[in-house]
């Protein structure tokens, strides 16, 4: 008996519903399987992401493969370490030890960043064609060093203490005691700190264990060659002597003030060079039978040549009473031969040190 036409088309109907079940649940293990694969091929990936890839160098030693914790490990004994290592500053013979802890600052979580970015920077698909087909990288990671300025600052005043020495300036004086004190200058020294700190810091990031501290010479204000001249008198022996510097140029032979009369003692300077002067009463008990005024000639009590001290009424100038010369005799002048004051006058300028000392 032959099936009817709506039963044939009802089989044929089924036969169809069935094989498209088939493909539809075919496909849905396909998909599932490629979805399986996909999400472990993500968690697989994310995995990756945290290890270095190979190639990834630092100071020569090789970080591919490591975690970030074998990384950071492996940073710290290779740069870390020798970089923290005391530094020695040098100067003159003399080593100062710097504790480079106290100023340079290592940042190995940057470098541990600059390490995976090789990895984090690709895509998923590069970053598996590189694990599974053995590619490498080609990268070497640069230590990253700061350095803290101001404790490096401290460490340097702190040396520069026991370094820096001043200047020394030449003098002639009168010490406690009234005598003439004749000192050299002399140079000193400081360090520089400014180059001190390049210097230092420089070291630091370049990892060097030794530094020359950097110190610069200080000179005098005034040396020996530019003390300039300095007039002498010692009242107990009648003498005028005549520095340049620390060096005797010329001595002289004086009358000084009468025991009445002293001269005065102490520091004091010409303040006036007077050419044939004109002497002018004073004004004084001794002076007054004499004239308001003498001038210049051979009766002048001042000679040819006067010097005003910035002591009142004192001066150092000419005679003509050659005799009182060598003598306690004068009404606290200082007294000298023409031809004397006249050579002293040629070599001393308004200015110059008059110590005048017992």
């Amino acid at each position: 008996m032959q099936d009817s036409p709506a039963s044939f088309f009802g089989n044929h109907m089924s036969i169809r519903t069935r094989a498209v079940r088939f493909c539809a649940a075919m496909s849905a293990c396909a998909m599932l399987a490629l979805s399986a694969g996909f999400t472990w091929s993500i968690v697989d990936d994310y995995g990756a992401r945290a290890i270095i890839p190979v190639g990834v160098t630092v100071d020569g030693e090789s970080l591919g493969g490591l975690g970030l914790d074998q990384a950071r490990e492996l940073i710290g004994r290779t740069v870390a370490t020798p970089l923290l290592q005391t530094v020695h500053v040098v100067y003159d013979g003399k080593t100062f030890d710097l504790d480079p802890k106290t100023s340079l600052a290592i940042d190995v979580d940057l470098m541990l960043e600059e390490a995976l970015h090789p990895s984090r920077q690709a895509t998923i698909a590069e970053r598996a064609l590189r694990r599974y087909a053995d590619r490498t990288v080609d990268v070497e990671i640069e230590p990253v060093l700061s350095v803290d300025g101001a404790p490096l600052e401290g460490w340097i005043d702190d040396v520069a203490s026991r370094i820096d020495t001043p200047a020394v300036d030449a003098t002639v004086t009168i010490d406690a005691d009234g005598a003439v004190v004749m000192s050299s200058s002399a140079k000193g020294r400081a360090v520089d700190r400014a180059a001190a700190l390049a210097a230092i810091t420089k070291a630091l990031l370049a990892g060097e264990k030794t530094a020359e501290l950097p110190v610069r010479v200080v000179g005098p204000k005034v040396t020996d060659k530019t003390l300039g001249k300095t007039i002498v008198v010692d009242l107990s022996e009648r003498r005028l002597y005549l520095y340049d510097g620390l060096e005797l140029e010329k001595k002289f032979g004086v009358a000084v003030g009468a025991p009445s009369f002293p001269t005065p003692r102490g520091t004091w300077e010409i303040v006036q060079k007077r050419y044939r002067p004109t002497w002018s009463n004073p004004g004084s008990a001794w002076a007054k039978d004499m004239p308001k005024s003498i001038p210049p000639g051979s009766g002048n009590p001042l000679g040819t040549r006067a010097m005003n001290l910035n002591a009142s009424g004192i001066r150092i100038h000419g005679t003509s009473k050659d005799y009182s010369i060598g003598t306690a005799a004068s009404h606290g002048c200082m007294r000298m031969h023409r031809w004397d004051i006249e050579d002293l006058y040629e070599r001393v300028e308004v200015g110059t040190r008059v110590l005048i000392v017992s």
